[in-house]
Parts: C-alpha cells; structure tokens; sequence
C-alpha cells in the first residue's frame, strides 16, 4: 500500500552548518518523487530524515496521517536502496532478496511466492542461484530494488542509485524503475544531481539548494516555468539578460542593453521600471532568420555534434549566447559571421529573480 509523505518546518543542522532549513514537502501516495540538486545541497540529509536516520532539530515528519519523527528507522516501514547496491557478497540473489523477509519471521510457500514475484518483476528470475559477484551493475542495481520492494515497504528511498554505473546502463536503468514503479504502485522518493534522471523519470520533482526547496513541480513545469535563476541555472541551460520592464498586459516587454526582448511567460507582481532576469532556452533560438525578439551579435564559435549544432554569438553588449539547432543540415553562419538570432515570445522566461 502507498503512502504518503509530508514534512513540515523540517530543520536539520550539524554543528554549524544547517544542512536542511525550514523543509515544506508533500509527496503523494504512489508517486516517483525527485530530489534534486548539486552536491552537499541537502537532498540526502533530507532523504536520511524521512527515513529516521536523522531526525530533525526542528519540524516533524508524516506518512499519511501518522507522525513518524520520532520513530527508528526499523519501525517507519521503509526500505532504502544506496549508490552501492550494499548486497551480501556471499549470498545468491535468491538468499539476498529473502534476506528482509527472514528477518521479518516470513517463511515458508509465502516467502517463496514473493521471492519469485519480485524476482520476476524486476527481471532476474533466471539469474536467482547467482551470486552478486557474477553479477553486472545493472543487474545488481535490479537486485538491490527487489530487495527493497519484496518487503512491501510504505515508501522506498532511493540515494543516487545510478551514480556507479555507466552511460549507456543510466539510460536502461531509468527504464527500467519507471517500468518497476508504475507496475508496484510504491511511493519512491530519489535523490540525484542528474538533471536529466529527473527530467526523464518524475512525477514531481524538488529543486533543493543550501538545504531549502527551491521550487517543486513536473518537469515540464520547473524547466518551462523556472522560478528563479538558480533554479533555471540548474534545470538545463539558459541564457541570461538583465532589463527593466517596459511595459505590462498580456505580455511583458523588457529593456536590455542589447535590445527590447516582449514574453508571454512571466511571474505575478511585475511593475513597470523593475528590473529583472530574461531568460532563453538555446533551444528556443534561432539563427540567421528574421522573427519576434530579434538581437544581433557575431558568432564566435560553432560546434557539429552530429544531432546538433551550437553556435556561441557574442551580443552589443559582451554577453555570450549559446544557440542549438537540431538535426542540422546545414551550418547558419560561420566564426567572425555577423548574425541575426531570434525566438517567439513564449520562449522568453521572465524572471523574479
């Protein structure tokens, strides 16, 4: 059964240092929540919280209705999967998926049957008499989830599962939890700095810096609708410039250095004469074509990756924009090229601050 998760004014400093800092956080039952964030940013002393590793200075920690701040880990009913998969070398994947069940004084046909499904789940049936050393990290990683998951826990914590294997294996494994989540229906919360993992695999997601959550929604709504620069800085890549608002209605018109730049995306409680941050996606420009919001610079660099083309154009006023064609055809404008680059008002991400 999934459960719920909420925080509330969750403090948590050692020594001098407040790593987690008045946390507001609800996580729905069933969902794959993220956290996410650089490193030492607090989202795992956040995770340790939840799972009673730690418990707070200040604030109080809820599955569904019940207040579990005070309780051990043991009796919270979560289970944790780490960035090193921490398996018992000298058991089969069998006996390491059993394992929390035995303790747990389950035996019998009822093991067996959970042992087989969850083993069936995650698709390691055949390598059951295995031992983790035989094992490669992917399929480790699917053993650490089943024995997460075998014990029907509330809640599944998972810490940077990903970090340890390789490219091409991420990109499998990220399939391979949303496939696992979506059939168990558990609430899973992770943690990772990987924007991309978050991105791709989240219900939700938290951004969380110096021990604060940022902004929490969808992925798409964090990347379309950033709600500061630290969380657009973050969550992809942006370019940046500084202006003061023109003029107010349905869109928003904002006076930079290098130009006038008129957006349909923008924050509440704007006036007239504040400055601001505008932001664009480098894959919402264009180059070398007449349209709305149009600036000019000279391009100082290009770059041919196959599935894109980066052009680096160098604005009036110094700053350098980074623009990404995909699928190229052809290369838009050469090095020392003067050009035109351009996007459509809803591209332009007018920021509080």
């Amino acid at each position: 059964m999934a459960t719920g998760v909420r925080l509330e004014g969750v403090s948590k400093s050692f020594g001098e240092v407040r790593a987690v800092d008045e946390v507001n956080l609800e996580v729905a039952p069933g969902e794959l929540f993220f956290l996410l964030g650089p490193s030492g940013c607090g989202k795992t002393t956040i995770l340790r919280l939840i799972a009673g590793f730690y418990r707070p200075d200040r604030g109080r920690v809820f599955f569904g209705e019940r207040d579990v701040t005070n309780l051990p880990p043991h009796k919270r009913n979560t289970a944790m999967v780490f960035q090193n998969y921490a398996l018992w070398p000298h058991m089969t994947v069998w006996e390491n998926v059993a394992y929390g069940l035995e303790v747990r004084k389950v035996g019998g046909k009822e093991l067996r049957e959970r042992v087989e499904e969850i083993l069936e789940i995650v698709r390691m049936s055949d390598y059951a008499d295995r031992f983790p050393g035989q094992l490669s990290g992917g399929q480790q990683q699917r053993v650490a989830l089943a024995r997460a998951l075998v014990v029907e826990p509330e809640v599944v914590l998972l810490d940077e599962p990903l970090s340890n294997l390789d490219a091409k294996l991420r990109l499998e494994m990220r399939e391979e939890i949303r496939r696992i989540h979506e059939q168990v229906g558990r609430t899973m919360i992770y943690v990772t700095h990987d924007q991309k993992e978050a991105l791709s695999m989240a219900d939700r997601l938290a951004v969380v810096d110096s021990g604060r959550v940022m902004q929490v929604g969808t992925p798409r709504e964090v990347y379309s609708r950033p709600g500061s620069r630290k969380v657009a800085e973050f969550i992809g890549e942006g370019n940046f410039l500084t202006g003061k608002v023109r003029k107010l209605g349905e869109s928003v018109e904002v006076e930079t250095e290098v130009g006038t730049l008129t957006s349909c995306t923008f924050p509440e409680g704007l006036f007239l004469g504040r400055e601001v941050q505008v932001m664009v996606r480098p894959e919402a420009l264009k180059v070398g074509a007449d349209g709305d919001n149009l600036l000019e610079g000279k391009v100082e660099r290009v770059m041919y990756l196959g599935d894109t083309e980066q052009y680096f154009v160098r604005l009036e006023d110094g700053t350098v924009w980074k623009v990404v064609e995909a699928h190229p055809r052809v290369r838009r404008a050469e090095v020392g090229e003067r050009v035109k680059i351009s996007c459509e008002p809803e591209d332009v991400i007018v920021l509080g601050s």
